[in-house]
C-alpha cells in the first residue's frame, strides 16, 4: 500500500474513534449490535510480535472476539486491561480472543506491552490488507464470530470487555 494511502487511512480510522465518555450512555442491551445478515468472514494469515504466525481458520468451531485496534488509539488502550481480565475468564471456556494491530510493527506493540502486559494472541496487521476486508469504520472496533466463521456481532467504540453482561452474550454462541 502506497504511504498516502496509510496515511489516509490512518487519518480516517482516528477520526471515527469513538471517546470513553460516549460509553457513559451505554446500556448492557447495546453493549454489542447483532449484525443483520451473518456474513463469512475471510480467513487471514497474520503474525505477531512473538514469532507466531494466527489463522482466524485455526479457531473454527469456538467463538472469537476479533479486536481491531493501535498503539496510538487512546479509546484502544483504554480497553486492553479489559479484554486481559475477560481473556482470563475466557481461555477456559473454548472462547478464543485476538486483537489485530492495524498497521503497526512489532516494535510498537512490544513497548506497549512493557506499559500495559496482555497474553491473548496479537497479530499485525502492519500493511493493513486484512482491516480492508472487515466491515469497520474507525479504530477500535470489535467484533464476535460465531463457531461458523460469520460475524454475528460488532462493537464499534471502546468497551468494558470484561462486563458479565456483554460476555454471556459471547458465551451463548457456544454450542
Amino acid at each position: 500500500m502506497k504511504h498516502s494511502n496509510i496515511l489516509a487511512l490512518g487519518i480516517f480510522l482516528s477520526a471515527a474513534v469513538w471517546l470513553p465518555s460516549a460509553l457513559a450512555e451505554v446500556d448492557a442491551d447495546t453493549l454489542l449490535s447483532p449484525m443483520a445478515e451473518r456474513p463469512e468472514v475471510p480467513d487471514f494469515e497474520l503474525q505477531g510480535p512473538d514469532g507466531e504466525t494466527y489463522r482466524l481458520s485455526q479457531w473454527r468451531g469456538k467463538p472469537v472476539i476479533v479486536n481491531f485496534w493501535a498503539t496510538w488509539c487512546p479509546p484502544c488502550r483504554a480497553e486492553m486491561p479489559s479484554m486481559q481480565r475477560a481473556w482470563e475468564q475466557l481461555q477456559d471456556e473454548g472462547i478464543q480472543l485476538i486483537a489485530i494491530n492495524v498497521g503497526e510493527g512489532a516494535g510498537e506493540i512490544n513497548a506497549f506491552l512493557e506499559q500495559v502486559p496482555v497474553d491473548f494472541p496479537l497479530p499485525m496487521d502492519a500493511d493493513m490488507h486484512v482491516v480492508q476486508s472487515w466491515p469497520m469504520r474507525g479504530l477500535p472496533t470489535t467484533f464476535v464470530v460465531d463457531v461458523d466463521g460469520r460475524l454475528a456481532y460488532k462493537a464499534q467504540g471502546e468497551r468494558e470487555w470484561d462486563d458479565p453482561a456483554l460476555l454471556d452474550i459471547v458465551r451463548d454462541l457456544r454450542q
